[in-house]
């Protein structure tokens, strides 16, 4: 690879904005030659450089790297995205050429930790069904104290060690909590591990963050989900299709769980969805993951990832083959 590649950003121009501000753009330019008004959104694009490019730095609204896009790049070596999943994006195609494949999925994990840990705390506390009590009733009593809520020693299981599971967990280590954890792949020190059945039986919040694959399709079913304890809150900010909708729905209906959910299956919900309306589920639109401000952490991981590349040095993110089924 020469020692300023041809590159080319491939993304939504809308993301390249928030990705790629003045200061990242610059050390860009020192980095590749790239030209930085120039997107590809599709790449049958005639004005597109592709077979001198050797780098695609792609990201949100990136197609997919298909055989035709890799015969008109015979050069290209290397794909750097600036977001998490490259699922969607890297082909069989890209592992047959032997590309090098980074992913900013550690960046990502950042605000999906911190919504997380928000929401247990949140959560633990009482404050979405008492807030929606004091929407309802208009009144409160300040001298009545609230049994059953506190986050002291409150138990908290997290169902998947992945990026953003081992980020809460390290994030909830400074709290007066009882953390477990099921993994069946993967240990934390000093985090007690449980079976899946063990874990729903004793845990007063459950938080997923495992990825979407045939084994964890609707991993919390009706039966998984009848293992909770009364009261329990579960916290989706995974895959909606780990969890049974109607399975969770039905539990809803009675008052016995509560849910918070940034994602769901389907996504977006129908708007006849009963989960819009029942007062014990918490609904945000997809959010935890980098939005905003949160976007420049990803493209300084592309940046820095590329000048690695530049210098000789190994990729600090790396994506392999052989670890798709295991990712999100």
């Amino acid at each position: 690879m020469s020692p300023r590649p041809k590159a080319l950003f491939a993304m939504s121009e809308e993301h390249l904005a928030l990705l790629f501000p003045a200061p990242l753009l610059r050390r860009l330019d020192t980095l590749a030659d790239i030209d930085v008004t120039l997107v590809a959104e599709r790449f049958d694009d005639p004005r597109l450089p592709l077979a001198d490019t050797e780098i695609l730095l792609t990201g949100w609204g990136c197609p997919p790297l298909d055989e035709a896009l890799l015969a008109a790049a015979p050069r290209l070596r290397a794909v750097l995205h600036a977001a998490g999943s490259v699922k969607s994006l890297v082909t069989p195609a890209c592992w047959e050429r032997g590309l090098l494949v980074s992913s900013a999925a550690a960046a990502n994990a950042v605000p999906v930790a911190e919504y997380t840990v928000g929401m247990i705390l949140l959560a633990g506390k009482g404050v979405f069904a008492l807030s929606e009590r004091y929407r309802r009733d208009r009144a409160f009593t300040l001298a009545k104290i609230e049994q059953g809520i506190g986050n002291n020693g409150r138990r908290v299981g997290v169902v998947g060690a992945s990026r953003i599971g081992r980020k809460v967990l390290d994030l909830l280590a400074p709290y007066d909590l009882d953390l477990c954890l099921y993994d069946p792949y993967t240990r934390v020190p000093g985090v007690p591990q449980a079976s899946l059945e063990e874990l729903l039986r004793s845990s007063d919040i459950v938080s997923l963050h495992a990825p979407a694959t045939s084994e964890t399709r609707h991993m919390l079913d009706r039966e998984r989900l009848a293992l909770m304890p009364d009261g329990a809150v579960l916290i989706n900010t995974a895959r909606g299709s780990l969890v049974d909708t109607d399975a969770l729905v039905a539990e809803l209906k009675s008052g016995r769980l509560s849910a918070i959910l940034d994602v769901t299956e389907p996504e977006p919900l129908p708007s006849a969805s009963p989960l819009f309306d029942l007062p014990n589920a918490f609904l945000t639109p997809h959010i935890a993951g980098s939005h905003g401000n949160e976007l420049a952490r990803m493209g300084a991981v592309v940046v820095d990832e590329l000048e690695r590349l530049t210098a000789g040095l190994p990729l600090a993110h790396p994506v392999n083959h052989d670890d798709l089924d295991r990712v999100a």
